[in-house]
């Protein structure tokens, strides 16, 4: 039979955490709010005919539509702010509930402290400097283990680390042990070491990234150092213009919105409108996503990964209000 995580918590524990999680949610879902609140409002004054009256008093469809466009601008500035400073404090709240009475598994949770990453194991931490749980990698390992008394017993350091199911693969670094008698530590250096970490960190979350926990200013602060160490951050730099990028993603689907709002008054109605909201919102995504793995890849700066799809949209966007003689 199949092995089957169960999750045991109650009710107040499950109302918390999804309270907890809901602002998260509503940030990723303002894009789709902002594009869908466009095209409803104006195609349904299209449709009444209202947008013709306002056309023959001498209203252009950017005069018209200029007040949404500024509500949206608004909600999006607030929207960043929101998600800069407020959800990442949540984040951290909610891996307190998942891991701690959810999961069961408070090992697995992880702080960012002094712009490094911390895990507790029973009588085992680990410090990570960088961590891509995606592709189960690591660099900058610390390992400090201790005896039940918690006196130091042994540390373990490795420049990187290919998480494996069950073990984890360390290269290049040291141990040093730490014996009862009085005297100098011993030190052994390996090329290759095997820890074994047994179910605990048989494969970390891939839901995990830092990132989300920090704000623009604490993930500045944690690239700059990690750079100095000579540590990859791509991921982290991909992730700080992604606040920024995703934040103003509603504004540039409004504006893409808007042309096709206006068009034939006796084509489709409300299940038109809901159809060129998917499209535009699955093509917009899918070229957003994929930017943003290229820049966590190398492929492209970071900044350019972030940002090339709100460019790219946006001036499609102006293009297609041009062409709309209104």
């Amino acid at each position: 039979m199949t092995n089957v995580a169960k999750f045991s918590a109650s009710l107040d524990v499950l109302l918390k955490y999804y309270t907890l999680l809901a602002p998260s949610i509503i940030f990723q879902m303002l894009p789709i709010a902002f594009i869908m609140s466009t095209i409803f409002c104006l195609s349904g004054l299209n449709k009444s005919n209202e947008l013709v009256a306002l056309f023959s008093s001498g209203l252009s469809l950017a005069r018209i539509s200029l007040p949404i466009v500024i509500v949206v601008s608004i909600f999006s500035v607030c929207s960043f702010f929101a998600s800069d400073i407020i959800l990442p404090k949540l984040d951290q709240e909610k891996n307190q509930i998942f891991y701690y009475e959810i999961k069961k598994k408070p090992w697995l949770i992880s702080t960012v402290r002094q712009n490094k990453i911390w895990f507790r194991s029973k009588n085992r931490l680990f410090n990570l400097q960088y961590l891509r749980a995606s592709d189960a990698k690591a660099q900058g390992l610390t390992l400090y283990y201790f005896d039940e008394m918690w006196n130091l017993l042994q540390v373990v350091t490795a420049k990187n680390v290919n998480i494996r199911k069950n073990y984890w693969l360390l290269m290049t670094g040291r141990v040093t042990l730490f014996n009862e008698t009085p005297g100098f530590p011993q030190i052994e250096y390996f090329g290759e070491k095997t820890i074994d970490t047994g179910e605990e960190f048989a494969s970390l979350d891939a839901n995990f990234n830092s990132a989300d926990m920090m704000t623009s200013s604490q993930l500045r602060e944690f690239i700059d150092r990690n750079k100095e160490a000579g540590l990859n951050t791509l991921e982290y730099e991909v992730g700080l213009h992604k606040k920024i990028s995703y934040a103003f993603s509603g504004l540039i689907l409004c504006l893409l919105g808007i042309p096709f709002s206006v068009g034939d008054r006796r084509s489709g109605g409300r299940g038109r409108s809901i159809g060129i909201c998917v499209l535009i919102v699955f093509s917009y995504w899918l070229s957003y996503s994929s930017a943003l793995n290229f820049g966590k890849h190398g492929v492209v700066p970071a900044w350019l990964a972030a940002w090339t799809p709100n460019v790219l949209f946006f001036l499609l966007a102006i293009a297609l209000l041009l062409r709309t003689k209104k």
